[in-house]
């Protein structure tokens, strides 16, 4: 499942992970760390939604 940023709008797809930020291609975003950041606009995790 895809997560969307409520702020910016950028979408976290676990296919592609975030490798600019050493998040593994095909990372859940559930296994995602906690501390983890949106690349685009700094959000924190928590303002992550699922994508419908």
């Amino acid at each position: 499942m895809r997560y969307v940023c409520s702020i910016c709008g950028y979408v976290y797809d676990p296919a592609e992970g975030d490798p600019e930020n050493n998040i593994a291609a095909g990372t859940s975003f559930d296994d995602v760390p906690a501390d983890w950041a949106c690349p685009v606009c700094g959000a924190s995790k928590d303002n992550f939604e699922p994508e419908s």
